[in-house]
């Protein structure tokens, strides 16, 4: 103990004595481990951190399989069938995603309501402030209009009523009744202001995929249990409903994993990208640690001569450079966590868990033991090798080489070299990856989503009540709305839709009429729309063949549809033009679908709704006004109506005055989340541009490190070789041929570590395939570009040194000792 002691005394003298050195280690690490840092909150949060719910290992998500591939997805028939499953399943719940709910009873307000059936409270383990959850009474047709309320919304627009369970509340001009209040700590995804019951129907025969399912496994349950049941459970269901899942089937998984399943890739490839960074800053402190080190050559002679054993000198050292990493360490934690805190506010990632602007990112115990191990870790990581090469003094080249002031053996020398090529290679490889999502950058830029989405204003409305039940009353609103807003100075066109592009949208089966069937009873799926008329104009998607639709394609007209080029490729080989033909959609998947035949009056252009990283799929496109009564009353329990209003100039100028024609335009119902579409664009990149600028910031870390590396290096062997340099000059050589020298000294390394990590980049490159778009992994553009760039900051850095050598004065070096 009493050797710690001294030894940790004695390392404090040196670092205070040595103030320069001190603050260049610390500052090297503190970018490392503050880097690794940031991004392992991220990765704490989003993968580490168990869900909030109750014994979050025993919730599982309940998946649909096809030819497709498999996700989340339920219809009412088959969450009766996973219901029954109670041999592994303790409760069985189906939610939607949310969709608005109007607040009125005083003045309106547009709250995200979710619609649950009754065991959603059991399932994710809700705990209530007051009252309860639904009963199965409740949850059934007629069960009565009852809601369950947030703490948050009871705090925020009731005043915290220690009474207002039993105490009605005006939903969409109805009176519900309020049966409970959750905890504020009920952490739901999706978040809600209040929740109402979907009371379905027992007996119902609807395979329409509106909202998904979740369930909580027994105790002892494994998911493989689980899984297998699901299996036969899919058999029952194919054979209760012939025909309709044919090529499908059930599957489940841990909740937490289908949560974070499409950013689990993403995180690690940054979790190990940021690891370069960190290994190319030890690299740095490794090299001027062996500087040093060799500095202090006579000093550890010395002391083996007074007995100091090579294990003595070692733990001598490496105190000193885990004491390093620990200042650096902490200095890392605070600009890793104020780093990713900042970043996320500004570029959110689109990522699951962090909350709103990241706020859900924040220390705990695993952050900070992930700073600490890793403080330790490349504390001995980088003061391991000087520690085991100054543990060796030879003590006659000791002594004589202080004299001379070398204090650096060819070995050192060897060992520094490597390290700066080490971190060239490593600096390649980040400097590729970031080259590679930068022109993923620039490809989703330059896509062409098929429609323009400049000076277009998108706001949602809710139109839910029993006055909107009926398609011809919500029909109204509509032409009152648009007729409202084409009336306002400014607006260039307006229209509705129930599914906006780039946000989500719906599919349907559907057959032409006279072909006989392709796909099961269908002759396919397609996605599906419903909008007004004005939109294509809004937007401005072309009409390619046919016609738009007009204010006379109500419910008493003929049926009509509009399907785009891709569906027309898809489905009418050669050619052929489908204009004039006639489809059924939806038939069998239940009534709220059942429809007469409708006529394809036209053709539109591709959008790519589905993400501009994504070609446009087929998509089916119906008017609003000619929807069912009974499409109509789901769509209004699924999601909000969105108008888009496209405006001559800016258009948040139309923000207050087109809510408030909306507003009149429905009898006072309001508006929401109102954003542009370029915010729209923007948003639905907004993962990719985080990887990025990520990346980016990786990359441009690792370059600049690299670059001091080599500099620091060539300093150092400028100084040593002073001698050596004054004779050559003494013996005719010029500065040009000085400068070459050293030059090529620096660059010769710098040239093994591009083609070291140029063969590194081709491997590595694979797994940043899966983020990539519009450009190859193995683009020769970024693998001639970054190794150029490389090699030019390479030489500016081996320039400096050189210079300084050329103009060395030959009296003066040959008498330096």
């Amino acid at each position: 103990m009493g050797d710690f002691r001294a030894d940790l005394k004695h390392a404090l003298h040196m670092f205070v004595k040595n103030p320069g050195f001190t603050i260049a280690v610390v500052a090297a690490l503190a970018l490392g481990i503050g880097a690794d840092t940031a991004i392992f909150s991220v990765v704490n949060t989003v993968l580490l951190k168990p869900l909030s719910y109750p014994e979050p290992d025993r919730i599982v998500q309940l998946l649909l399989t096809g030819p497709g591939g498999e996700g989340p997805g339920a219809s009412a028939t088959k969450l009766h069938v996973w219901q029954d499953q109670t041999s592994v399943f303790e409760d069985v719940a189906g939610y939607d995603n949310g969709g608005g709910m109007n607040l009125t009873g005083g003045i309106p307000e547009q709250l995200h309501g979710v619609h649950v059936t009754e065991g959603y409270f059991r399932v994710f383990g809700a705990k209530f402030l007051q009252g309860r959850g639904f009963t199965k009474a409740e949850d059934r047709p007629n069960g009565g209009n009852v809601t369950v309320i947030s703490g948050g919304l009871w705090k925020r627009k009731f005043g915290s009523d220690p009474h207002l369970v039993g105490k009605t509340i005006s939903i969409a001009n109805l009176p519900y009744t309020v049966v409970g209040v959750t905890s504020p700590d009920f952490d739901t995804d999706p978040v809600a202001d209040l929740w109402v019951p979907y009371q379905f129907d027992p007996n119902t025969s609807d395979q329409a995929h509106y909202f998904v399912a979740a369930a909580r496994m027994k105790p002892g349950i494994t998911l493989a249990q689980v899984q297998a049941q699901l299996k036969l459970a899919a058999i029952e269901f194919n054979r209760k409903y012939p025909g309709v899942n044919e090529k499908g089937g059930f599957d489940a998984q841990l909740l937490k994993d289908s949560v974070v399943s499409d950013i689990r890739s993403s995180l690690l490839v940054l979790i190990g990208a940021v690891s370069f960074v960190l290994l190319i800053a030890c690299a740095n402190v490794a090299n001027l640690l062996m500087v040093r080190a060799a500095g202090r050559s006579r000093e550890f002679a010395i002391r083996a001569a007074l007995g100091a054993g090579r294990a003595r000198i070692i733990r001598q050292l490496l105190t000193e450079s885990v004491l390093l990493a620990l200042a650096g360490g902490f200095l890392g934690l605070v600009l890793g966590f104020s780093g990713v805190r900042a970043l996320l506010a500004v570029s959110p990632g689109d990522i699951p868990r962090i909350g709103g602007d990241g706020t859900g990112v924040g220390l705990d115990w695993r952050v900070a033991l992930f700073t600490l191990g890793i403080s330790v870790f490349t504390g001995i990581l980088f003061g391991l090798i000087p520690a085991l090469g100054a543990s060796k003094p030879d003590l006659s080249s000791s002594m004589k080489e202080s004299s001379r002031g070398s204090g650096s053996s060819l070995r050192h020398n060897k060992m520094r070299s490597l390290l700066v090529v080490s971190e060239v290679s490593l600096a390649l490889v980040l400097l590729v990856g970031a080259s590679l999502l930068i022109r993923t950058f620039v490809a989703l830029r330059g896509v062409n989503p098929g429609f323009d989405s400049h000076n277009v204003l998108t706001m949602e409305m809710a139109l839910n009540g029993p006055q909107f039940v009926k398609t011809a009353a919500v029909a109204q609103v509509m032409r009152a709305g648009r007729d409202r807003l084409m009336a306002t100075p400014g607006v260039v066109a307006a229209g509705a839709t129930n599914a906006l592009p780039l946000v989500g949208g719906f599919g349907l089966p559907f057959s032409v009429v006279g072909r006989p069937p392709q796909d099961g009873p269908y002759t396919g799926g397609a996605g599906w729309m419903s909008v007004t008329p004005g939109y294509f104009d809004a937007f401005k998607i072309p009409i390619l063949r046919g016609r738009d639709f007009r204010d006379t394609d109500t419910g008493g007209a003929q049926g009509v549809v509009l399907i785009n080029e891709a569906m027309a490729k898809e489905f009418w080989k050669n050619g052929a033009n489908p204009v004039g033909q006639q489809m059924v959609i939806g038939h069998g998947v239940g009534p709220e679908f059942e429809e007469p035949a409708r006529l394809i009056v036209g053709v539109v252009g591709d959008v790519r709704d589905g993400g501009l990283n994504r070609d446009p799929r087929s998509v089916m496109i119906t008017p609003l006004a000619q929807m069912t009564d009974g499409l109509t009353e789901l769509n209004s329990k699924v999601a909000p109506l969105t108008w888009v209003i496209r405006a001559r100039s800016d258009p948040h100028q139309l923000t207050a005055v087109a809510s408030d024609v909306l507003r009149q335009a429905s009898g006072g119902f309001p508006v929401a989340k109102v954003r542009t579409m370029d915010e729209v664009v923007v948003r639905s990149t907004a993962r990719q541009d985080f990887n990025m600028l990520l990346l980016t910031i990786f990359g441009g870390s690792a370059l600049v490190l690299a670059a001091i590396g080599i500099y620091g290096l060539m300093a150092y062997s400028v100084q040593q070789r002073t001698q050596e340099i004054g004779i050559r000059m003494a013996m005719g050589a010029d500065r040009g041929r000085i400068t070459k020298m050293v030059v090529w000294q620096g660059m010769r390394l710098t040239l093994v570590g591009v083609v070291v990590g140029i063969g590194a980049a081709f491997g590595l490159t694979k797994l940043v395939a899966s983020l990539l778009f519009g450009v190859k992994q193995w683009d020769p553009a970024v693998f001639v570009t970054v190794p150029v760039v490389l090699s030019a900051v390479a030489l500016f850095a081996v320039w400096l040194p050189a210079l300084r050598a050329s103009k060395l004065n030959p009296m003066e070096a040959l008498r330096t000792e």
